[in-house]
């Protein structure tokens, strides 16, 4: 039988606030029972909660600490929709729990777009094709978790699945979310910030190792997920490495992250950067050639189409492979022609191209040239005609020798080998 507190007008609540806290995860304590209003009436703890939700929450997860902690008392304990007896406006303990959470005017980049706007690759299809099906609402894979690094199209994707999605969609960066839930608690008005997210159909949060290192935010954003999928809402998480992958998050949470459907993007393939190139304005052979120079990076073939769109526009005039090569210089890697290998060679060996072009037969202008005939020979897909006509317009014969040459002196030369290395990475 439950003994009965002598004076329990003279409980403090706080007193019974310190000893649930005691009893339960700190981030869970200052989330879920730190903001509650109460009062003491006929040996009940009456707790307050500002919706029937948090209510609910409250007595599925933590009613057994609160029983055991007011019965220490002498106490029952009861929790409750409501603003309490007195007046919400009325500090009671510090406690003061505000019903509305005031959204910032954007929680996302306001940005959206189609499904076509995403050029597909093979490697991409399963994500893009699992991001359609979410969009009607006929299925859910809450969580799907998409994974690739800065620059595979991961932004692009969820602003085409915001463009695209049959019910409402928040979206929110890992940084905008820490800081809104930051800004929740200090405000007091956790409750409602808890509320204001789980009314749309679908969450979105991009970045999620924004979260790193923070334990409350973290908590409540797991809580969060596990709320959503149970209401059959959809959750879409992006990060820059798999679930399993994540530092700074423990295993409960990685396990959460992973416990629906995780799939990998991969960054823009060579025909994927050729197509964005062709939607620029290029023709199709000269996307072709300066796809295969633009770094694996969406940003960065974002920011190329946007310098060539520019030039077409304001310039007025039809973009070239010597006007790209030239207005995209810090964008594109240079192709080296083989007559600038040579020249490149002949400044690492210290020769002059005149020299190795003349009629010279020093012994350090000859054994340049064999370096210079074996380099070729092995880095490139020269013909040996090719190469005798770079170096001074040699006849494929002369070529021929000096490579035999070349074989014979590494038996004795074992600096020469080094030497040819050497000038193959020229050649790359």
């Amino acid at each position: 039988m439950m003994s009965v507190c002598a004076n329990p007008v003279m409980v403090n609540l706080d007193a019974i606030k310190v000893n649930i806290k005691s009893k339960m995860d700190s981030a869970a304590f200052d989330s879920w029972i730190k903001p509650l209003v109460g009062t003491i009436d006929n040996n009940t703890v009456n707790f307050i909660a500002p919706n029937q939700f948090s209510v609910d929450f409250i007595k599925s997860a933590f009613s057994n600490i609160l029983m055991d902690v007011c019965k220490e008392f002498g106490l029952s304990v009861a929790v409750r929709a409501g603003h309490g007896v007195q007046s919400p406006t009325v500090a009671m303990n510090d406690n003061a729990v505000r019903s509305t959470y005031y959204a910032p005017i954007k929680c996302d980049s306001g940005k959206s777009a189609a499904f076509d706007e995403f050029l597909l690759s093979e490697e991409n299809a399963f994500a893009l094709t699992a991001l359609k099906k979410m969009a009607t609402g006929s299925v859910s894979y809450s969580p799907l978790f998409l994974y690739g690094p800065s620059g595979s199209g991961k932004t692009l994707l969820i602003e085409c699945f915001e463009g695209s999605a049959s019910g409402s969609v928040l979206r929110m960066t890992g940084s905008q979310f820490v800081s809104e839930f930051l800004r929740a608690m200090t405000e007091k008005n956790v409750f409602a910030f808890k509320d204001y997210v789980r009314k749309y159909d679908t969450f979105i949060l991009d970045d999620v190792q924004s979260l790193c290192g923070k334990r409350a935010t973290t908590e409540e954003f797991i809580a969060l997920v596990i709320d959503l999928s149970q209401m059959g809402k959809n959750i879409i998480i992006t990060s820059d490495a798999a679930p399993s992958m994540l530092s700074g998050f423990d295993k409960r949470v990685r396990s959460v992250l992973a416990s629906g459907l995780v799939v990998d993007i991969v960054p823009p393939t060579g025909t994927v950067r050729k197509n964005m190139l062709v939607r620029a304005g290029l023709n199709f052979d000269l996307a072709e050639k300066l796809s295969a120079r633009i770094c694996a990076n969406g940003h960065l073939v974002a920011g190329v189409m946007k310098k060539l769109v520019a030039w077409t526009e304001l310039m007025d005039s039809e973009i070239t492979l010597d006007v790209a090569e030239k207005i995209l210089s810090d964008s594109i890697a240079q192709i080296k022609t083989p007559l600038q290998m040579v020249r490149n060679m002949c400044t690492r060996m210290g020769i002059c191209f005149d020299e190795v072009s003349s009629n010279s037969r020093t012994r350090a202008v000859v054994r340049a040239r064999m370096i210079m005939f074996a380099a070729l020979k092995s880095g490139t897909t020269l013909s040996l005609s090719e190469i005798g006509r770079l170096v001074g317009g040699r006849d494929h014969a002369t070529v021929l020798y000096g490579l035999s040459q070349i074989e014979k002196m590494k038996t004795t030369d074992m600096m020469i080998v080094a030497d040819i290395d050497s000038m193959i990475a020229e050649t790359r």
